[in-house]
């Protein structure tokens, strides 16, 4: 079961795997708020692969809120018309993001973690899901396991964590049938949930 006296080597150990396999689409955005905010919400609604495709035509067209607003697509302009509050700038903080239309605890931690580079914990189905396998925590939602982990995860994990469980849970620990045999960090592995695994 990893513990916070292995998360540290468990982390550690899945950074050093998943350089192997390439980078999820958000984190492409990172290095600016807009971009890394606009491509958080298209992937809430595709996979991957979609997003990437859908973030690289559209950043063509527009890479600004400005520039984005000319666009006639009726969902964009619905997309970023929040953010006219903010003069055109993506807000920094958590509180601020989650008062924007379509932006979840998800999107908001990932924009604040990727694109201002400040503490957060961006949890989705694959945090959710391998924190729970691990038996690091017990939640039933992706909510839950953000606030239980903000209790016990040290914060010079916070901002990693989904880089890396996102990458490991896409190509290692998946939902259904995981990779134990695989796996580098099995030893500290709860396996709660897994039924069937190669």
């Amino acid at each position: 079961m990893v513990t916070n006296r292995t998360i540290d080597q468990v982390i550690r150990i899945l950074t050093r795997l998943i350089r192997q396999w390439e980078e999820p689409v958000v984190g492409r955005y990172k290095a600016d708020p807009f971009t890394t905010l606009i491509s958080c919400l298209l992937s809430l609604r595709t996979k991957d692969a979609t997003t990437r495709q859908a973030s690289e035509r559209l950043f063509r067209l527009a890479r600004t809120p400005q520039a984005m607003r000319r666009v006639p697509i009726p969902v964009m302009e619905r997309a970023i018309y929040p953010m006219e509050r903010y003069g055109g700038r993506v807000p920094d903080d958590l509180d601020e993001l989650l008062t924007l239309k379509g932006v979840g605890r998800k999107t908001a931690n990932l924009v604040v973690t990727l694109a201002y580079r400040k503490p957060g914990i961006c949890v989705d189905t694959h945090v959710h899901r391998i924190t729970n396998r691990w038996g690091y925590v017990r939640s039933r939602t992706p909510e839950e396991t953000e606030f239980a982990l903000r209790k016990i995860l040290p914060r010079r994990h916070w901002r990693l964590l989904n880089d890396v469980l996102v990458t490991f849970g896409q190509h290692l620990c998946h939902p259904t049938s995981p990779w134990c045999s695989r796996c580098p960090i099995e030893r500290f592995c709860a396996k709660r949930g897994v039924r069937h695994s190669r």
